[in-house]
């Protein structure tokens, strides 16, 4: 939240919402009571590329954003692979393969055309001491390592690089440490802490930096360790302890991301600027045992891992960009799935759902552009609710708890209250409903018997009229639009998931151009020629979706991926919207805020401290 005083000598205008707003502009909020900052979002973002032609976990890799190369690892515990797959800057491609097959290996190269794997595990679990050049075309044996292990670290380029800690049944923790001139392999100084299953960043075997891993400890230790060419120096912690995970870049400027800890995957990044790490934005899909390119801490590309199944799955990083992206905010007060969000940011409300232990809630929450408050709750505790309008000017309808209701409630930014009821009421519709609280729309959902069902109904202001059906019964779907004169309609169960989408002029809905991803329960804002969707999930093939795409009126592209999987409530547009709690699972109550222009709109306190 930014402080007027720090302000003060900026323009200051009186205006009704926030439209028409510049970079670098303070003004007055006459609705919503409230000074507010525009600035632009200049941040850290992953996005998803095309995915490798073999999916593999414990694989190696050397290059750049734009010319990469992954190789080796393995399919399932029982198949140890020797393809190498070419990264273009955007698609795979299958190349020669190593001449032996083997996982957790070491890999150097700040380029792809100069690529040195050694030591890692045979299909047969024997550690090795092998080690490969790739020369552009084809890899080719070279001298091997003195010390034959497996899950080591390796960094440097392939004529200097450098070969550090791992395992074998001799030495269950290793801290030797081999330098690689170009020919052979030599012992120098040992680390400072033996470590295995740690990442590794350095352009040479002169300058490199080792980062957590194991040293048989629980938890994991976060310590991190830089070498200047002589010896190894114990330098400032993670801030997540970890292994398996991957790291880019030099000795003075590294990131780390992924890996796993007590629990689950982890999808943290972390930037290292020469002196301390700093937490980052997450990957997209939380993972271990992952490749990743050499050479950049701030355009980089990581692929492949385990989350927990074995995937192929690529991310492209890029820093520093001042882009459409999502940002992890402040939590909802009470994790939950289920309810109902209307509003964006710096103004939103998130509404009903259900909370464990307690279930069906009624409870609603105000967001100011950095916090959540707990305001007055629902006349009537509900799930999967319709809902519409503002955070201000809100309007809910239908739910379960347990019944079936067909209730409307009417918010005016400080109570609920009654109105007239749904024709029909229903269910699984959290995200079906859209427009304004005097102008609103509410297609499909479910009824009692938990049939998916195609009703539509538009809401005047005062009562509800049946209008012309869905042309596909489906619940979970979600709808956006501006008013009840014109909407789309996206994704769903059928039975089954699907990717159909459809627009409504006003009369009836008509058939357009599907989804890029089939999925229900997924969140979406906008008006319906300009609209963005993001969330959702289509078990058992995925569970949960981070997938953000953008309508542009005729087709669906994609964007950047929410930073967490889950189903999701939310709304707003294409420039300014909000993703608020779900099941990841499982039920969360994370908070994401996006920004499809760069600019963020800040809430002003114009307190002195």
């Amino acid at each position: 939240m930014a402080k007027y005083k720090d302000l003060v000598g900026t323009a200051v205008r009186d205006i009704a919402g926030d439209d028409g707003v510049v970079t670098g502009q303070l003004w007055y909020n006459t609705s919503e009571n409230e000074y507010r900052y525009r600035r632009q979002f200049v941040g850290d973002a992953w996005s998803t590329q095309a995915a490798m032609n073999t999916a593999r976990e414990g694989l190696s890799g050397s290059g750049t954003q734009t010319a990469a190369l992954g190789w080796a690892g393995a399919t399932d515990p029982g198949s140890i692979r020797a393809e190498t797959e070419l990264w273009n800057g955007s698609s795979w491609t299958e190349v020669n393969d190593l001449n032996q097959s083997k996982t957790l290996d070491a890999g150097a190269g700040t380029t792809y055309t100069e690529s040195l794997s050694f030591g890692g595990r045979n299909p047969g679990g024997t550690r090795i001491a092998l080690t490969e050049d790739f020369n552009g075309t084809s890899w080719t044996e070279v001298n091997d390592l003195n010390t034959a292990r497996g899950q080591l670290s390796g960094t440097g380029s392939g004529t200097s690089a450098l070969a550090f800690g791992g395992e074998n049944p001799s030495s269950p923790l290793l801290a030797i440490t081999e330098s690689w001139n170009g020919t052979s392999w030599t012992e120098v100084a040992d680390l400072s802490e033996a470590r295995f299953r740690s990442a590794a960043a350095g352009d040479s075997n002169t300058a490199a930096l080792q980062m957590g891993g194991a040293d048989g400890s629980s938890p994991n230790p976060a310590v991190c360790q830089s070498w200047n060419g002589s010896a190894w120096t114990n330098v400032a912690d993670l801030n997540l302890g970890r292994t398996d995970f991957s790291g880019s870049g030099t000795s003075t400027a590294a990131i780390a991301a992924g890996g796993i800890g007590t629990g689950n995957e982890f999808g943290q990044t972390e930037k290292w600027n020469g002196t301390i790490f700093s937490e980052s934005t997450d990957l997209s899909k939380a993972r271990r045992n992952t490749g990743q390119s050499k050479s950049s801490s701030t355009a980089s590309l990581i692929y492949g891992g385990s989350a927990p199944s074995i995937n192929g799955l690529t991310e492209e990083w890029n820093a520093g960009i001042s882009i459409g992206a999502w940002i992890t905010q402040t939590s909802l007060n009470s994790a939950r799935e289920a309810l109902c969000t209307v509003g964006s940011s710096p103004s939103a409300l998130a509404f009903g759902g259900e909370i464990p232990p307690s279930g069906v809630s009624a409870l609603t929450e105000d967001w100011n552009g950095s916090s959540w408050f707990e305001v007055n709750d629902l006349n009537t505790a509900r799930r999967t609710m319709g809902g519409a309008g503002t955070a201000t000017a809100g309007l809910a309808f239908g739910g379960w708890g347990p019944s079936i209701y067909d209730n409307t409630e009417t918010w005016n930014g400080s109570v609920w209250t009654e109105v007239n009821d749904l024709n029909t009421g229903r269910v699984k519709a959290q995200n079906s409903g859209t427009g304004t609280q005097t102008s609103a729309l509410f297609a499909g959902g479910a009824n009692p018997t938990n049939d998916a069902v195609n009703n539509c109904e538009t809401w005047n202001g005062s009562s509800w009229t049946e209008v012309n059906n869905l042309n596909q019964a489906r619940y979970n779907l979600g709808v956006t639009g501006a008013d009840n004169t014109a909407a789309l309609a996206f994704g769903g169960f059928e039975p089954p998931y699907t990717n159909r989408n459809e627009l409504w002029n006003g009369s009836s809905w008509t058939e357009v151009n599907d989804l890029n991803q089939t999925r229900d329960s997924a969140a979406g804002g906008g008006p319906s020629t300009a609209a963005l969707i993001f969330g959702g999930a289509n078990p058992p093939n995925t569970p949960r979706f981070a997938a953000t795409e953008e309508w542009n009126g005729t087709n669906w592209s994609n964007q950047f991926d929410m930073n967490t999987a889950r189903t999701t409530s939310g709304g707003g547009s294409q420039t300014a919207a909000i993703a608020a709690g779900g099941s990841t699972p499982p039920f969360t109550g994370i908070v994401e805020e996006w920004n499809g222009t760069g600019l963020v709109t800040s809430t002003v306190t114009t307190t002195s401290d």
